[in-house]
């Protein structure tokens, strides 16, 4: 009986041994995951470049520089597929910097931006909605249309455009009537029944890719219990900005009208689109009231435009 206790007594001392060597070598190997865990960044604090320089760091601990790590998912990416057409296509992965967008995030992040532009705003949604926003403008009223701002924008030259799926709501239609400058053109819209992307390019420098669409209730503007769940990242990276505009002028311009098998439901081919030029004349050629123009000199009337 006693040799039979002393032999389980060294059967449990040899396990228990096994156990903790077992334990710490997983300790070790989680070790880099424990300290990030323990000691999260402040990403307040941090810059898009400076993460990126954090997560090299973090993968230089494990071993792997950031060059390895990106030939490493260049070897594990599937093989390219054959093309069928410019919207066909999936790229190698490869790492950059981001933020990740949610629920609240669309709102200070990406209206705060097309706020603040400088040069250009393009917007791709399938729907589009009145959105109030605060005033950014300082002028105490409260909440104020983002139509309002971005007419101010296109009072500056900044050049605006939004391509759409779905005829814009009452309100939105409502509200545009109100900014005469923006009717005439300082918001270009442009409809394709085909497009349910959802993207923000601010000024060619700072891209939204995401779920969330040109509403009230998409980008963050409605209160916590009303807003949409969406998702999406903001980035400055150029290759994908280069990649992401292309796409965009490329549809702006009609480039797959021709191979499109949807034309029944298709308000008019982008393709066929061409702005018609507005005859103006100057103060000094306007003739007397008295005197009629002729017949063939008579100005016609500005069209007013559609919404396609």
């Amino acid at each position: 009986m006693s040799s039979t206790r002393a032999r389980f007594r060294r059967d449990r001392r040899a396990t228990s041994a096994r156990g903790q060597r077992g334990t710490e070598a997983e300790s070790i190997s989680l070790g880099v995951a424990s300290q990030v865990i323990a000691e999260p960044p402040d990403r307040r604090d941090l810059a898009l470049d400076d993460v990126a320089a954090k997560l090299g760091t973090q993968r230089r601990a494990r071993g792997l520089s950031l060059g390895e790590v990106t030939a490493k998912l260049r070897d594990d990416a599937p093989a390219p597929m054959h093309a069928h057409g410019p919207l066909d296509f999936a790229l190698p992965a490869r790492p950059i910097a981001m933020e990740l967008i949610a629920g609240r995030g669309h709102y200070e992040r990406v209206i705060a931006a097309v706020t603040r532009a400088h040069t250009s705003v393009w917007i791709a949604t399938a729907n589009a909605k009145e959105l109030l926003i605060e005033d950014p403008r300082g002028r105490k009223r409260g909440y104020v249309s983002i139509l309002a701002v971005l007419d101010d924008l296109a009072a500056r030259g900044i050049e605006l455009r939004m391509l759409h799926a779905e005829i814009p709501s009452g309100p939105f239609r409502e509200e545009l009537a109100q900014h005469p400058r923006l009717v005439a053109g300082g918001l270009a819209l442009r409809r394709c029944p085909r497009i349910h992307m959802k993207a923000v390019i601010i000024d060619g420098e700072l891209l939204y890719l995401g779920s969330a669409n040109w509403t009230g209730a998409g980008l963050g503007a409605k209160g916590r219990g009303k807003r949409n769940f969406e998702l999406g990242f903001l980035t400055d990276d150029s290759q994908l900005l280069d990649q992401v505009q292309g796409i965009y002028d490329h549809l702006w311009n009609g480039g797959e009208c021709e191979a499109c098998k949807l034309r029944e439901v298709c308000p008019g081919p982008l393709i066929e689109l061409q702005v018609r030029p507005v005859v103006t004349r100057s103060p000094a050629a306007r003739p007397s009231r008295k005197k009629k123009l002729p017949t063939s000199s008579r100005l016609r009337r500005r069209a007013r435009p559609r919404l396609l």
